[in-house]
């Protein structure tokens, strides 16, 4: 029978292969499963034949017992075929590891039985349970490891569920169904409350709420009105919206996101490389010490050989690096899918490794730690004036202006359901702002420009306090006096300050590097206690940064939103893209937050941190059990009666394995 050959037919085509073993490892988790069970019924008869059955369970003793034996573990050792086809791949690459090793111990111990069986010479001495053992727990370890390792696959899928199978297209006044295959930017597709969009678009009519949990683990609805995005896989809750297509496929939030995972399970953590050098070189170590261990026990001990060769496949059997093996897949992969629960994507498994030992983060301002547009900030009413009429007679002046300030202060007018008043003969004044009749009341807003000599009396400290806070402080005034100020800037994330008093607590270092200028920059850094900044400098300069601080001994990790980011992110230790929903060059960054929220920056760490001590508490215990296990099994502490039969060592061995995967699976508990 060709395993192989079955094993590769099998394959999926969105499967991820997995690292260390032969490419189809990964996708012979149901055969593997499938012959644990038939040996699991087998082991039942061949214990009562064996001679634990006889010694233990009062089984009456026959001349056939043993050929019966040999005839039900004959078809157990069939089942172990797949092993020998895998340690064929590894023999071909010279790369020999952990399935060269069990292919060994489970062809030495079965055919060493075959002859004792068959050959009274070899000592009559057989272990066919034993063996039959080794292989019933090897093919359940490997149907573990082998279900660890698609793990990667299992979030491919879970993607692919994200989108719908057919989208709604405008065609003229009706709609069709096309499957989403079919799909190209430009086309008009309708979403209905309830259903998922299939695409990236931008909203061209209607408005709803939309959660984007899925995506951006964003757990508030969200919503949307002409002229916004919509995010592929995101939910329309209500209202009815029509979306122009602009990204599909690959190109589109989920593509890129299923790019991300296919990335991240294809490179290695370092400890990973170290995990495989050392398993290669466990294969010899336990190959050069069962040779050694039938020739000091046979000619310098002076035992017999069967009893030699018993001690040297239970070295074979006990030194098999399942634990090994495991011990750093098993993090990797439980890593990669607590990270995904929290929005995080990881490019580089190299990279979350490397980011652990981070001293120093830097932030980009605008977008990263500020929300990247304008806002108001501060009302400043004066005399008689209320708040609530200053927003309203300046947002009423401000409606027929398309400078940024002025949708500023017309979105909040309309966040806090302000009314707009007619305007009657408004006028703009280039570069100063513009006038306009309210209730047969002359206005002028805009800058310092409006006031033509008039005093701003008692706001004056206010001006100033705001101005130096780096906020563009717009004045309302009519003919005899001034009305108030209101106040506009790139308002700080309040998360931003979660994320520096964070990262502080871990013992890091925040920087800020930005273009916009001096003042801004101080005040900002002031109100979130970072603890350097970098103003005024041009995006291709922003990499320059980056060296000066590596230059000064620090590791550096990036942490940015846009294109102009992209040779900081490069040139960081590690870089880290935050919101992989927008234009942002992902391709650039190490790691990608899809929520724009610098706080999960600290969350990152935090799980590089943990991550990491679990590799090496994975690690020291596999290769702890070995330096033990070995010399253990080689009859070392033989003067103190301490033997280990194969069916100990299988049983030791499948321990060890189970372990490392338990210590793995701890990581689903912590708390980011």
């Amino acid at each position: 029978m060709n395993h192989h050959h079955d094993a590769q037919n099998a394959k999926p085509a969105n499967s991820i292969e997995h690292s260390g073993h032969h490419p189809t490892m990964a996708n012979d988790g149901n055969l593997f499963l499938r012959r644990f069970w038939y040996t699991t019924v087998l082991l039942a008869p061949l214990l009562i034949v064996s001679n634990v059955g006889v010694k233990f369970l009062a089984v009456p003793d026959f001349d056939e017992r043993q050929y019966i034996g040999f005839a039900i573990s004959a078809v157990i050792f069939y089942f172990s075929l797949i092993f020998f086809a895998h340690a064929g791949h590894e023999f071909k690459s010279r790369q020999f590891g952990m399935m060269t090793l069990v292919s060994v111990a489970v062809a030495s111990g079965f055919l060493f039985s075959v002859a004792s069986t068959f050959f009274p010479a070899f000592g009559g001495t057989e272990f066919f349970l034993e063996i039959s053992t080794l292989i019933w727990v090897l093919l359940f370890g490997h149907y573990l490891e082998a279900r660890s390792t698609t793990a990667a696959g299992a979030a491919l899928r879970e993607v692919a569920k994200l989108l719908p199978k057919e989208a709604h297209i405008l065609d003229g006044a009706e709609t069709r169904d096309l499957p989403i295959d079919e799909l190209k930017p430009g086309d008009i597709v309708v979403l209905k409350p309830g259903e998922k969009a299939p695409a990236d678009g931008q909203i061209i009519e209607g408005s709803a709420n939309m959660d984007e949990a899925l995506i951006t683990g964003e757990s508030k609805p969200i919503s949307k009105k002409v002229g916004d995005l919509v995010i592929a896989g995101s939910i329309c809750l209500d209202g009815r919206l029509s979306v122009r297509v602009e990204r599909v496929g690959l190109e589109s939030t989920v593509g890129r996101i299923k790019k991300l995972i296919e990335s991240a399970q294809a490179t290695k953590p370092r400890l990973q490389h170290l995990a495989d050098r050392v398993a290669s070189l466990l294969t010899f170590v336990a190959l050069g010490t069962a040779v050694l261990t039938v020739l000091v026990w046979t000619l310098v001990v002076g035992q017999p050989f069967a009893f030699a060769l018993t001690l040297a496949v239970t070295v074979l059997v006990i030194a098999c690096p399942h634990a090994l093996g495991l011990a750093i897949p098993t993090v990797s992969t439980t890593a990669t899918s607590l990270a995904l629960k929290h929005g995080i994507f990881l490019k580089s498994l190299k990279k979350l490794e490397a980011a652990r030992n981070i001293t120093y983060v830097a932030f980009d301002k605008t977008g990263t730690l500020t929300e990247g547009r304008p806002a108001v900030t501060d009302v400043v009413a004066s005399g008689m004036t209320t708040e609530t009429e200053l927003v309203s007679w300046a947002a009423s002046l401000e409606q027929g202006s398309s400078h940024p300030i002025a949708k500023a202060i017309l979105d909040y007018a309309k966040d806090k359901n302000i009314s707009f008043k007619k305007v009657r003969n408004f006028k703009y004044l280039s570069g100063r702002g513009g006038t306009g009749e309210i209730s047969h009341i002359q206005f002028r807003i805009g800058n310092e420009h409006v006031l033509d000599g008039l005093s701003l009396g008692q706001l004056r400290a206010s001006f100033q306090r705001l101005s130096d806070e780096g906020k563009t402080v717009t004045i309302l005034r009519s003919k005899e006096r001034i009305h108030g100020l209101v106040a506009v800037a790139d308002r700080v994330r309040p998360e931003s300050k979660e994320a520096v008093e964070s990262l502080h607590r871990m013992g890091v270092k925040v920087a800020m590097i930005t273009g916009d200028n001096q003042g801004v920059a101080k005040y900002v850094a002031a109100e979130l206690g970072i603890d350097s900044f970098f103003a005024s400098v041009l995006p291709e300069d922003k990499y320059k940064k980056i060296k000066e601080l590596q230059a000064m001994g620090e590791t550096v990790m990036m942490v940015g939103d846009g294109v102009n980011d992209a040779p900081a992110l490069i040139q960081a230790n590690v870089g880290v893209a935050i919101g992989v929903g927008t234009d942002l060059t992902i391709e650039a960054g190490d790691i990608i937050l899809t929520e724009n929220n610098p706080a999960d920056v600290a969350r990152l760490l935090t799980l590089a941190k943990k991550v990491y001590r679990k590799m090496i508490q994975n690690l020291v215990w596999a290769v702890g059990y070995n330096i033990v296990a070995i010399p253990a099994a080689a009859g070392v502490f033989a003067k103190f009666g301490i033997f280990l039969r194969p069916d100990v060592g299988a049983f030791l061995m499948a321990i060890s394995s189970v372990i490392v995967v338990v210590n793995a699976l701890q990581l689903k508990r912590i708390k980011l």
